[in-house]
């Protein structure tokens, strides 16, 4: 019996219909882009696994960090001890992070991350005495799948089964190009009509959404209004965060910064599962009192797992590297070089790309949904083809580890041209 005939029996895989899904490739070894089947077929990771691996496949730096660490101390409950790969970590993120962010809140993946934030936000004013309950986010958001982050998302057949069920959110429109003045006034109509808490975004690209990327500019007009109205901002660069955009975070390009962060993903290269949410100092002092009941409640028992640190150290280590930095700008370069040769393509509605992040969208008569039968017909081109894309209805997006050669990133380009034939 094959790996992927025994995965068939006991495991349920996510955003899946096992009904009418093919059965799971059993991917068994990995090396930089690429990963080998059980049957050894070869594919290039074109998206960094889920946007979380950066750095290739097996890097045995991080490996060796990760292993030192194992030999030295492999977890501690963070609940009344600390440890110092938490503390380096710390210290290493206050270098690269806006300076507004002082304080560090550790979970274990990008959805906690966004309910740390969302429950910060909440429970802020209720330390205050105030009474504020409404959260803001964008049309088509995705933050994630436990209730805080998923009421947050906006995209509807995630969260259909699970109307009612939600703290309150209030939507307003994505500042893309033409669309600016109206996510602003949706934002002020938003905070005038309800007890908003905070607004959460995805900065510059929406990644679940297809890569919709916006202006630096409308953000920071719209956390300027915030700002104005006493709203709390929490960016949610768990995508976006190290590198993806081509500065180390996306809020790196705006002028305004927001008052919380969420991340993970790339924060450990792919290896062990980790989040960070970070604040303003501020926000911290209103759960610093003397009165037990104004603590943050909130633990994951792998909190600020020393591996997990570890990995991160390392992982921060490799992307701040010239080598890491000249990669990105490679594929950005490259990127921009495909766009401008598929751009006029027929098929070929839209093309943008940020950083290491292109996408297209391909022009087809009818709406395409999300998992309908034009994105499974691409998705298996692109397997047969050796090459892991997933494409989000009519749009193919490619957001490559730093490390793809240009060989290989050549080849992803013929593909998706190629799959444009099949449409």
């Amino acid at each position: 019996m094959t790996l992927s005939e025994k995965d068939q029996i006991h495991i349920w895989h996510p955003y899946t219909q096992h009904k009418t899904s093919k059965p799971s490739i059993a991917i068994v070894r990995g090396e930089g882009a690429l990963l080998w089947d059980e049957n050894n077929t070869e594919y290039i990771d074109a998206i960094a696994s889920w946007w979380v691996n950066p750095y290739g496949h097996s890097n045995q730096f991080i490996a060796d960090a990760i292993y030192k660490q194992l030999t030295t101390l492999e977890h501690v409950l963070f609940g009344g001890f600390t440890h110092e790969p938490a503390i380096l970590l710390a210290e290493k993120l206050m270098e690269i992070l806006p300076k507004n962010q002082q304080k560090l809140f550790f979970s274990d993946n990008g959805s906690t991350a966004v309910e740390v934030a969302i429950k910060v936000a909440l429970q802020y004013f209720f330390n205050k005495g105030e009474k504020k309950t409404t959260i803001i986010a964008f049309e088509n958001a995705f933050h994630g799948d436990t209730f805080g982050a998923m009421a947050a998302s906006g995209i509807s057949f995630f969260t259909e089964a699970f109307q009612g069920m939600f703290i309150d959110v209030v939507r307003i429109p994505v500042p893309t190009k033409g669309q600016e003045q109206e996510s602003f006034d949706a934002l002020r109509n938003s905070i005038k009509n309800n007890n908003c808490a905070a607004f959460i975004f995805e900065p510059l690209v929406q990644g679940a959404a297809g890569m919709v990327m916006f202006a630096p500019d409308s953000l920071d007009k719209l956390i300027q209004i915030c700002q104005e109205n006493k709203v709390f901002t929490i960016a949610d660069e768990v995508m976006t965060g190290f590198g993806k955009t081509g500065k180390t975070f996306a809020c790196d390009y705006l002028i305004e910064k927001p008052d919380m962060m969420c991340l993970s993903k790339a924060l450990t290269g792919g290896t062990i599962p980790m989040a960070i949410t970070t604040f303003k100092q501020d926000i911290f002092e209103a759960f610093y009192n003397e009165d037990t009941n104004k603590a943050l409640f909130h633990g994951h028992t792998f909190t600020a797992n020393p591996t997990g640190c570890a990995a991160a150290l390392a992982s921060l280590s490799l992307l701040q590297t010239q080598e890491m930095q000249d990669n990105i700008a490679r594929i950005n370069k490259s990127h921009l070089a495909f766009q401008n040769h598929i751009e006029s393509h027929p098929k070929v509605a839209t093309t943008r790309v940020l950083g290491v992040i292109f996408a297209l969208k391909i022009q087809t008569e009818s709406t395409e949904s999300y998992y309908g039968s034009l994105r499974n017909k691409l998705y298996n081109f692109f397997i047969e083809n050796g090459i892991i894309l997933r494409p989000v209805g009519n749009i193919i997006y490619i957001l490559p580890p730093y490390i793809i050669t240009d060989k290989q990133l050549q080849k992803v380009y013929e593909v998706v041209e190629k799959a444009l034939e099949i449409v």
